[in-house]
């Protein structure tokens, strides 16, 4: 019996061992797929400026582009794309928003660049995304699977799922937060330069006033000359 229960218990540790093994390998794995996202930057574009970024790729590999304009002028920007070959793959004028999914059909260095030259007083600030290739899958020869997953591959899975729609919702928000704050400041500069104006306009009219109606009571005295006389 003491050797039996003895087994059963190191049996049960061994499992646990297992478990608590392909438990943290799938944890690795759900940090490592959220860790390999693409890039994200936000810039500053100054007016009648042009600034473009470059990639290398390789013949076949998927890329996408979504660009937002966050703040400055009428939130417009030009955007291209272009091949190695100097190619033009995308080209847009004045726009707010917009996503750019393509297959690089050569190998080498493609150029995506952002244009404000049509503004000549109004920088802007431009947010984008740019992701390479698919998402890896979060468990090693997950297409290829014949078995059902287990129950923390299935919850890996589930709160990886989760995660990414949560980034996407923050970038989302926080995208909407940051055109709203831009567009709050230029409303509030405005309304604190025609309270300037109006306040300066109302001393003037009141101190002319004034004046006015200090020259209605002033008494004329003559001249010296003609009170001789």
């Amino acid at each position: 019996r003491e050797r039996g229960g003895t087994g059963m218990r190191s049996g049960m540790r061994a499992g646990m061992r297992s478990g608590m093994g392909a438990g943290v390998q799938a944890l690795a794995m759900l940090l490592w797929a959220l860790l390999a996202s693409g890039t994200e930057l936000t810039f500053e574009l100054p007016d009648s400026a042009r600034q473009c970024f470059h990639q290398q790729l390789e013949r076949g590999t998927k890329f996408t582009l979504d660009y937002q304009v966050i703040a400055g002028g009428h939130y417009d920007v030009d955007c291209s794309v272009e091949d190695p070959n100097g190619r033009t793959l995308y080209k847009e004028a004045k726009k707010q928003y917009d996503s750019f999914p393509h297959h690089a059909e050569v190998e080498g260095v493609y150029t995506f660049c952002f244009s404000n030259e049509f503004s000549t007083f109004s920088h802007k600030t431009i947010y984008f995304d740019f992701q390479v290739g698919d998402e890896p899958p979060i468990l090693p020869a997950m297409s290829s699977r014949v078995t059902a997953l287990t129950q923390m591959e299935s919850a890996c899975v589930t709160i990886h799922e989760a995660l990414n729609a949560v980034i996407d919702s923050q970038t989302h928000y926080r995208l909407r937060e940051a055109q709203d704050r831009s567009r709050a400041e230029d409303l509030n500069s405005r309304v604190s330069y025609w309270s300037v104006g109006e306040t300066f306009i109302l001393f003037v009219v009141s101190v002319g006033q004034v004046v006015l109606l200090k020259s209605f009571f002033t008494e004329k005295r003559p001249g010296s000359g003609k009170a001789g006389t």
